[in-house]
């Protein structure tokens, strides 16, 4: 059994990491850089923020290599180097969590490549899908425990990246971004993303939602999807910390992490199994979500009006794909059945 799935059967949650690019602005990256490119020039900054992730307590790393695909790579004149950047981001990540005082999964972070499919762009599903086989294929001989598609926003991209990460026999983990309708930018709902989820990726192990506009409206996006779920689903929140603002020259996110560690609680509540941080989450705030998510005992699923109440403002989109959930029959089912099996 891959050690995802052997964790998930021995823990109530695992703890995933947060940011990576954000973080890598603090570490001398600098703006229109590719973070990829670290994976070789910068080996031992890849591998410090790794390390400082584990040592807060992560369960799952993410690799260096979300923009590591042949269209995210080529805008840096890098599209040759697919195999050689993320093999390296592979093994820099394996070496950290090979030598952790816990288990840590790896996981091969997989980006959306940034073109538009057809119909509406002019990127073919199987040009997609031969990019995507590319990045997967290197992540897998890199030493990757999981293959993690992520920040994807259209129903093409997904089943392209699917295909693509199965064909390794990796388990897959999937997540997508919603926008301020409470979609993503190409109009998928979260209630609509469960079926296709299990449709697009086969080895699914989890799916959920990551980035987007801050916790509320990512926990406002999961509560929509815990809808739809089976009580074999495994729902995964990465929100990112907070509203980015430009301050005194770079971006700081407005999350704290006493709020981060309120979002990892409620999160929880809510039915995720994998919580975790995304742009703007430093090893600070995934320390305080770790201890909050030790210390917390697991209560009722919140409804919208908790979620804001404890975050923050969600938007109106947010706020409409929520409408009924907290009351919904298919939710007091799936709590129902947690609590027998005493999660």
């Amino acid at each position: 059994m891959p050690q995802i799935q052997e964790l998930l059967q021995q823990r109530d949650w695992l703890l995933a990491d947060g940011a990576t690019g954000t973080n890598y602005f603090d570490m001398g990256l600098q703006s229109g850089d590719a973070p990829e490119l670290w994976n070789t020039d910068h080996v031992d900054r890849v591998a410090d923020l790794h390390r400082r992730f584990i040592s807060a307590g992560a369960d799952i790393v993410l690799t260096n290599t979300f923009g590591g695909s042949r269209y995210r790579l080529q805008l840096h004149g890098a599209q040759d180097r697919v195999t050689e950047l993320n093999d390296a981001a592979a093994a820099i990540a394996r070496e950290e969590a090979d030598r952790a005082d816990h288990p840590v999964v790896v996981a091969g972070s997989i980006g959306p490549t940034g073109e538009i499919m057809q119909p509406v762009g002019n990127l073919s599903l199987q040009d997609a899908t031969e990019a995507f086989a590319e990045q997967a294929q290197a992540l897998s001989s890199g030493g990757v425990d999981v293959l993690w598609l992520e920040t994807l926003s259209s129903k093409e991209e997904m089943r392209a990246a699917g295909q693509a990460a199965a064909a390794t026999g990796l388990p897959v983990v999937a997540t997508m971004t919603f926008d301020t309708n409470g979609s993503t930018m190409m109009g998928v709902s979260p209630m609509e993303l469960v079926g296709l989820y299990r449709e697009m990726v086969p080895r699914l192990v989890a799916f959920g939602a990551n980035c987007g506009i801050g916790a509320a409206d990512l926990l406002g996006a999961l509560l929509a999807m815990v809808r739809q779920i089976d009580d074999s689903d495994i729902l995964v929140a990465k929100s990112n910390c907070g509203i980015p603002a430009y301050v005194d020259g770079r971006i700081q996110y407005s999350g704290t992490p006493e709020l981060m560690a309120e979002y990892a609680r409620l999160a929880l509540n809510a039915g995720a199994r994998i919580i975790g941080g995304c742009c703007g989450t430093t090893p600070n705030h995934l320390k305080a979500m770790r201890l909050a998510l030790e210390s917390h005992q697991k209560s009722d699923v919140p409804n919208i009006e908790t979620v804001v109440g404890e975050l923050g403002p969600v938007t109106e989109g947010t706020r409409a794909r929520c409408l009924d959930t907290h009351d919904s029959p298919k939710t007091d089912r799936v709590r129902k059945g947690r609590r027998r099996r005493g999660r």
